[in-house]
């Protein structure tokens, strides 16, 4: 994973061989699948939501189908998630439930709302049954008392999903945040968006779900930024990127009598920063309004250790059939490398953990 070289070499095969329909998914489903994702079903995932919970973790469960074009996929893909969310009700296991807006319409559909094209018949009509799928999953997360992420996307349609998620969270947040959306801190713009949707939630009279990520889609920005000769959303640096974070963290905890969060990171310095900021403030270790969550297979090492000191914790599930998890796995395989030795070195804590429990040392 952290050998970009093959990292680049092995999708590319992946990908080859998914298209020639070669019979590799068994050897997918027992190497990356089975280190990132927890099932082809919710009832394949029990053994993962089981085993996390015994360690005091949260499960998240993110069917993880995206980038289709297809009606009957869309309407599908809102059935599974309505399932989730019915999950997620009927124990403590699931703190969270989450979906991606564009598992549920075309890119192509978003990008032209997005720029604010005219829209055929047709499209208007592919677009209101998007809003009424979205509204669907919101309507009946807030019936079951379930929180549900709006999970962040490229910037090329991330103001369509931002519109959509502070109608929901105007319709049904009210005294809690049952709707969060996600704020990537490594585009320049965020902070400042941030603190501006604090301030309509304040003036609407809900609170302010926000989930706060660095970010997943750098490359992909970077890249169509210099093709379409228009500035880059992402920060000139890593250093710009962390301080925003922070300064997120700091924003939050200063306010949570009018937001809740989660912390969807595997920055360890950023994760004890913000326990720090708890602690200094007077809050509890388990506060309700602010969680943690790390992606399964990843930061384990954070994940637990934030458990065993009683904060609250979840883990990103991710589940679906092989075939079409794989751009999920792929992202993940750009991510792991391109955080520098983060594979290494989670690797290399392993293996001086079992050497530490072998020999019996404290």
């Amino acid at each position: 994973m952290n050998r970009a070289g093959l990292v680049n070499v092995g999708t590319f095969f992946i990908k080859l061989a998914l298209r020639l329909h070669l019979p590799i998914k068994k050897l997918l489903r027992n190497t990356i699948y089975e280190q990132f994702c927890g099932g082809e079903s919710i009832r394949e995932c029990e053994t993962t939501i089981q085993h996390l919970a015994s360690s005091g973790i949260g499960t998240i469960l993110d069917y993880s189908i995206e980038g289709e074009d297809d009606e009957a996929v869309f309407e599908a893909t809102t059935v599974e998630l309505l399932r989730t969310i019915d999950r997620a009700a009927s124990s403590n296991d699931i703190p969270f439930t989450v979906f991606k807006v564009s598992g549920l319409a075309s890119n192509d559909l978003l990008e032209k709302v997005q720029r604010k094209e005219s829209l055929s018949e047709d499209e208007q009509k592919a677009y209101d049954r998007v809003v009424e799928r979205v509204e669907r999953l919101c309507s009946q997360a807030h019936l079951r008392s379930v929180r549900i992420f709006f999970d962040a996307e490229e910037s090329w349609i991330q103001d369509v999903i931002d519109t959509l998620a502070y109608t929901m969270m105007a319709r049904y947040n009210g005294r809690r945040a049952i709707v969060f959306n996600t704020y990537q801190f490594y585009r320049h713009e965020t902070l400042e968006a941030y603190k501006n949707a604090f301030l309509q939630a304040r003036e609407e009279h809900y609170i302010l779900g926000g989930k706060l990520v660095r970010g997943a889609y750098m490359e992909k920005e970077r890249i169509r930024a210099r093709e379409n000769n228009y500035r880059s959303p992402i920060h000139t640096s890593k250093a710009a990127t962390d301080r925003d974070f922070n300064a997120a963290i700091d924003f939050s905890i200063e306010h949570l009598d009018s937001l809740e969060i989660c912390l969807g990171t595997h920055n360890e310095e950023s994760c004890l920063y913000c326990a720090n900021k708890m602690t200094k403030l007077g809050l509890k270790h388990n506060d309700p309004r602010v969680w943690f969550a790390q992606l399964l297979g990843m930061s384990d090492n954070i994940s637990y250790n934030l458990a065993k000191q009683e904060f609250h914790v979840a883990k990103y599930v991710p589940y679906g059939p092989i075939d079409t998890v794989m751009p999920y796995l792929f992202r993940r395989a750009q991510e792991n490398k391109s955080i520098a030795g983060q594979s290494s070195r989670e690797f290399l804590l392993v293996k001086r953990e079992m050497k530490r429990r072998k020999l019996g040392t404290v």
